[in-house]
């Protein structure tokens, strides 16, 4: 398994690794899958699933500069959440009309 703590290899914040984590990879893929699963059977509601990324991102940011992690990490975190929101967004009935989820120039997350 790749040290994925390593961020030297990423050279840069819109691309990704070349060998994304498999761990990560997948919880990612079976949460966003279980989130549109939740709002397609009215098991949620779309904008509860949209704030449950909102506070995602929230605690990603806070915990990010706890930890005081690399910038350029906080940011790859912050748009993998960000296009959860968005697909969730778009999932909705095939428009945007629930609207993106922004990211700000720190990372903060704007309406």
């Amino acid at each position: 398994m790749s040290d994925v703590t390593d961020h030297a290899a990423f050279p840069s914040p819109t691309t990704f690794p070349p060998s994304p984590d498999c761990h990560g990879e997948a919880s990612l893929l079976l949460v966003e899958s279980l989130i549109h699963s939740l709002v397609a059977r009215s098991g949620l509601s779309l904008s509860e699933a949209i704030e449950i990324v909102q506070v995602a991102i929230d605690a990603q940011i806070e915990i990010s500069q706890d930890r005081g992690d690399d910038p350029a990490r906080l940011e790859r975190s912050l748009a993998l959440l960000s296009a959860i929101a968005n697909s969730l967004a778009i999932d909705s009935d095939g428009s945007e009309a629930a609207g993106h989820l922004a990211l700000g120039q720190s990372g903060e997350a704007a309406p």
